[in-house]
């Protein structure tokens, strides 16, 4: 069945109580395709804020621990998350393709692992500080890729990833790989001093491929939160309608 754009839009849960949560989940609950629950909402509420948004909205569920640990402690977790009966699990690429693997092993057939590339805040200089190889340092995108390649040897669904790879990712690796892409900001809702640093619009995100955006501040920041949405909407459309098929 063809995507809508509603389809492609994915709002992070990304608040301190769950009553803020839930306005947000009523407000958007039939204008966005996933809700996204991190870890902050999570830690403070547990499996249970699944079950609510379940009970609220028909929207699929993106459960975003980022997990990265042991072989058998994340294959366990995994076993965890994919009972609780969400559509998408992350997991970092920064470990080993034998903890990814780990990861889908725990997740069976209940739950879609994603392998989270490289955060969105994180640039250049950040892998410099951080004692990556200077061609990583030079181009992230290199680092990415390779990263990207270990999730797709791992049998991960696919990654997530800035809407600046997600070309070179459907390209390298085929359209089922889902490439999901935080740090959207659409033109209107650009501010300075953003902390994110790769980041890209709904419009160009969706030219180069992305399956799933990740709007948060903007939608969340918005006087109106629902028209934010319409307008990330109506973007997305434009864009779709204008893609050249692959």
């Amino acid at each position: 069945m063809k995507k809508s754009a509603r389809d492609y839009i994915v709002f992070p849960l990304d608040f301190p109580s769950i009553e803020e949560a839930k306005s947000h989940i009523r407000v958007l609950g039939d204008r966005v395709g996933m809700f996204k629950i991190g870890l902050e909402l999570f830690i403070h509420q547990g499996p249970a804020v699944i079950r609510m948004v379940r009970d609220m909205s028909p929207a699929g569920i993106f459960l975003d621990l980022k997990l990265h640990d042991i072989c058998a402690t994340v294959f366990r977790a995994m076993g965890r998350v994919a009972d609780l009966g969400v559509e998408l699990a992350t997991v970092h690429c920064s470990s080993s393709v034998e903890m990814l693997k780990s990861a889908v092993q725990g997740g069976g057939e209940k739950v879609g692992v994603l392998g989270v590339t490289l955060l969105t805040d994180n640039d250049g200089k950040t892998l410099a500080q951080g004692g990556f190889q200077e061609q990583f340092a030079a181009e992230p995108e290199k680092l990415v890729m390779l990263r990207a390649k270990m999730a797709l040897d791992a049998g991960c669904k696919g990654v997530v990833c800035s809407g600046r790879e997600a070309a070179a990712i459907k390209a390298g690796f085929g359209r089922d790989f889902l490439a999901v892409t935080p740090g959207i900001r659409p033109a209107w809702s650009l501010t300075p001093g953003d902390d994110q640093k790769r980041i890209t619009t709904p419009e160009k995100a969706i030219a180069h491929g992305s399956d799933l955006l990740v709007i948060g501040r903007p939608v969340r920041d918005a006087k109106d939160p629902a028209e934010a949405v319409q307008k990330v909407t109506d973007e997305i459309e434009t864009a779709l309608a204008n893609r050249v098929p692959v």
